[in-house]
């Protein structure tokens, strides 16, 4: 019975205990900070698709709100994470935030956040328990308060990459929390910020420092020797910052480094072999640089071996043990010999570069028998040999084939290697080899996934399997295809990757029109036809490609209108039609596509003027225009020219086009009557304009000379007349002018002579008068850049001019032939004894007396066409225009012809 009593007191005693204490809080978050995280949100906008208001109103507990996390003690709000949020504001000035101060991590990492990290010391200081701060990827500039991270003595790691600070890095860092006064950085980001100046000595402070990233800022001199007390450092980068040789001995005694990046310095000669020592290295990168390792392959624990644009020179040694390492990078080198059959030691391998070095000799076989192998690049190299289908049937793993630049030896359709067995081969590249014949079905077996397909600079004549379902990629470029590809690779019939995004079948015999199932590929960036016989129209469809940036047709049959669909292509930076047999005005609704940079149009039938009205933003990208051999007619449109923004500027990086890492060449053809070449790679640095072989008029408005990046201007043959203007001195990235085969009158600007890079001039036959001038570049040039000019004179000319130290004597006669004007200068010859008329007069005038010279003169001024005159220099002046025409006629012909 008592021990019944005692149980019912102590019962009754935890139920009074249990009622005195309150229930659990429905929620945890403090009022006063879910006000702080509200009013924060309201200084905010958003830039993007997310909605604010969905994650921060969903409940009164601001602990649930998505990116904030509280003490589940306390209810204080601990952390905040609101990285890639699109928040677009000025940090500092929302004060109510940082009243959070139990703060402990703090990530607003690649938002849109502004302003100067030195206006903040004050604010950040309330903040003194926090140990993460990540403000990386955002657009505060200017530099770092010297206060401002020696109070956060709780900070562990800090990351302030990718943001726009300025000043010496040795302020910054000598200000961050040590061991002396708290509890140890251990991440340090400050890549991509804009510092600079030597790496401070007090970074030998930060003995609990883990990892340490500096790449890409403008550091100098030598990686100063503070690392022997960093025994904790496991990662260190100083990728891109402008260091030099040597590097100190001790940052080999970093015995538990894994990670080094030295990439894109100024590293030279032999790399130390203490680095044989770092038994935990598992990536070593050291590419983009000078220097000559003596230890390939020796470092056993080495997962990762990145040494591409470097000097490395003669044969790859002979592997003598087993490595545990997988990736291996030495491409961009100058490495010769064979590959060395010991290679087949690398047993862990898993990918092989050794593209762009000068080896040679055959492909060894036990390669072969690197079964983990995944991506293999061995072009361009001077290696030859043939494959085996049971080669390379081994490499079961094998994802990315590059043998482009191998010689083939003997292959045709029968020995084309069959080595699709596998479907992980996802890139397979045999470009710019001698493969002919063609490709059947049982050749292409396991091509289901393949996602990238080159084959380019081969004699592939036919090619009956296509990849379908995944393929991303395909580049057929330069090969002896028929019209068969076309129906293959299009028919409606192979269920065809609707992803494809890019076709490239340039150069080779297809002979029939565009198939209009080509349009069902809605995602293609790039098509390129060019350089074919293509025949037909262009299809209105094609204006589904609403995603297509390049889109070639160019040197083939083409013909009727361009059709307005293309207006559709809003992505749209090169267009070229050029070489076909278009009829149509100038497609007005090119001006819709604001991302235009290439316009080629030339050699077809266009007519008309260009538009004279259009929007202020139209055009303005354009950096190549290329509207030469038609029939465009009137006036140049100064609206057209003053929207020529691109052409204004200094060029900028662009028409690279990347897939799956490989780069892809697409060319487009310039040409001058001098001057001929096919650009590639240079696409995105090359600024040119050519309107020849029209019949534009009027004046050259003054808008060109505002082209400072224009690198080649093409007027000629057009009927543009009056002087030009001494602005054109202002246009001094030119490499070529010709304004050859026009009406242009005066004299040649001695401005000119400022155009320190032009290489080609051409102003032959106009009406230009007077001396020529010289300096700089105007001295190499010959006769032939002046020839059919009657009026010029001085080298390199035959004739010389007269000066008789009066101006007005030195100025042109003006007769009139008809209803033109006929200017004509007082030259002496060099050749011959012959003296021009008029100064035979002058002459007859002193010998016969005052009276008789003045009569004479009086007939020659006033005269309209004294026909004795008249009949001798038109005579003259019409043989020299026919030598000009017989000597030029067939360099015209040829580089102007379809």
């Amino acid at each position: 019975m008592g021990s019944l009593c005692l149980v019912l007191v102590v019962l009754q005693l935890s139920w009074t205990l249990s009622s005195s204490v309150p229930p659990p809080s429905s929620h945890l978050c403090l009022p006063h900070q879910r006000d702080a995280l509200l009013h924060f949100k309201t200084t905010m906008s958003v830039d993007c698709d997310l909605n604010p208001d969905e994650s921060l109103n969903k409940s009164i507990d601001c602990c649930s709100w998505e990116g904030v996390k509280c003490d589940h003690v306390t209810g204080h709000v601990i952390g905040i994470d609101l990285s890639q949020s699109c928040l677009v504001g000025s940090l500092f000035a929302n004060n109510d935030l940082f009243q959070l101060q139990n703060l402990q991590w703090l990530d607003l990492s690649y938002n849109y956040l502004e302003g100067s990290l030195i206006e903040s010391t004050r604010s950040l200081f309330h903040f003194h328990g926090l140990r993460r701060l990540n403000l990386s990827g955002n657009g505060f500039d200017g530099t770092i308060s010297s206060k401002l991270f020696s109070q956060l003595v709780s900070l562990t790691h800090l990351n302030l990459s990718d943001n726009a600070f300025s000043g010496l890095i040795s302020h910054q860092i000598s200000y961050l929390p040590n061991t002396d006064c708290s509890s140890g950085l251990e991440l340090l980001d400050l890549s991509h910020c804009g510092f600079r100046g030597p790496i401070p000595a007090t970074f030998g402070n930060l003995t609990k420092i883990i990892s340490v990233y500096l790449q890409g800022n403008s550091l100098e001199g030598q990686i100063p020797d503070v690392f022997r007390d960093l025994r904790k450092l496991i990662s260190l980068s100083f990728s891109s910052c402008n260091l030099s040789s040597p590097l100190p001995t001790t940052i080999f005694n970093l015995t538990k480094i894994t990670y080094l990046d030295l990439s894109k310095n100024h590293l030279e000669g032999p790399f130390p072999n203490y680095v044989s020592g770092l038994q935990f290295l598992e990536k070593l990168r050291l590419f983009n640089n000078s220097i000559i390792p003596s230890w390939l392959f020796t470092l056993q624990s080495l997962p990762l071996l990145d040494l591409r644009y470097n000097k490395l020179v003669g044969p790859i040694d002979q592997i003598q043990k087993p490595s545990s390492i997988q990736e291996v990078d030495l491409s961009y080198n100058n490495i010769g010999g064979p590959i060395p059959n010991s290679i087949f030691n690398l047993v862990n391998l898993t990918r092989l570069d050794l593209s762009s070095n000068n080896l040679s000799g055959p492909i060894p076989g036990s390669i072969f028998d690197l079964v983990n192998l995944c991506s293999l690049y061995l072009s361009p190299n001077n290696l030859s040999g043939v494959i085996k289908s049971d080669m390379l049937s081994k490499l079961t793993s094998l994802e990315i084939l590059d043998l482009k630049y191998v010689i083939f030896s003997g292959c045709s359709v029968r020995q084309f290697p069959n080595f699709f067995q596998t479907s992980k081969l996802w890139v397979l590249d045999l470009s710019n080899n001698m493969i002919s014949g063609g490709i059947s079905k049982w050749e292409a077996e396991g091509w289901e996934g393949l996602l990238s397909l080159n084959f380019f600079h081969n004699f592939l004549t036919t090619l009956e399997e296509f990849p379908e379902n995944n393929l991303r990629f395909l580049n057929l470029h330069s090969n002896l295809l028929q019209v068969s590809i076309l129906s293959t690779c299009l028919n409606p019939q192979i269920p065809i990757s609707k992803e494809l995004s890019m076709i490239i079948i340039s150069k080779n015999k297809f002979t029939a029109n565009i198939p209009s199932s080509i349009c069902n590929l809605s995602r293609l960036n790039v098509l390129d036809l060019s350089e074919n016989n293509v025949s037909g129209t262009i299809p209105d469809c094609l204006g589904n490609f609403s995603y297509l940036d390049h889109l070639l047709l160019n040197d083939n049959q083409l013909e009727g209108l361009v059709p307005p669909s293309l207006a559709n292509f809003t992505s749209l930076e090169l267009l070229n039609l050029g070489n076909n047999k278009l009829t149509d005005r100038f497609p007005r609704w090119l001006d819709s596509i604001l991302s235009l940079q290439v316009l080629i149009l030339r050699f077809n039938r266009f007519y008309g003027s260009l538009p004279h009205s259009i929007a202020s933003s139209s055009f303005s990208t354009l950096r190549i225009i290329d509207l030469s051999g038609n029939k465009f007619t009137g006036t140049l449109s100064t609206k057209l020219l003053q929207n020529l923004g691109a052409m204004k500027d200094k060029p900028k990086d662009l028409l690279y086009s990347h897939f799956l890492g490989i780069n892809n060449e697409i060319p487009v053809n310039v040409t001058t009557e001098r001057l001929e070449m096919e650009l590639t790679k240079i696409l995105d640095i090359f600024v040119s304009m050519d309107l020849s072989n029209n019949q534009f008029c009027g004046k050259i408005p003054k808008d060109v000379e505002q082209f400072i990046s224009l690198q080649m201007l093409n007027f000629s043959h057009n009927n543009f007349s009056d002087p030009i203007s001494t602005s054109f001195g202002n246009l001094v990235a030119l490499k070529s002018l010709d304004l050859s085969s026009n009406k242009l009158s005066g004299r040649i600007p001695s401005q000119m002579t400022k155009l320190t890079f032009l290489e080609v001039l051409d102003l032959s036959n106009n009406n230009f008068i007077g001396q020529i001038s010289h300096g700089n570049q105007f001295d190499t040039f010959d006769n032939d850049s002046y020839s059919g000019n009657l009026g010029l004179c001085g080298l390199p000319l035959s004739k010389q001019c007269v000066d008789h130290g009066n101006a007005e004597l030195s100025l042109p006669l003006v007769v009139e032939h008809g209803n033109a004007e006929l200017s004509l200068p007082l030259v002496v010859e060099h050749e011959g004894s012959e003296i021009p008329f008029f100064w035979q007069v002058v002459m007859m005038g002193y010998e016969s007396g005052v009276v008789l010279g003045l009569s004479l003169g009086y007939i020659v001024f006033t005269t309209e066409r004294p026909w004795w005159f008249v009949r001798k220099v038109d005579r003259q002046r019409h043989w020299n225009s026919g030598l000009n025409r017989m000597g030029r006629f067939n360099t015209f012909s040829f580089l102007g012809s379809d």
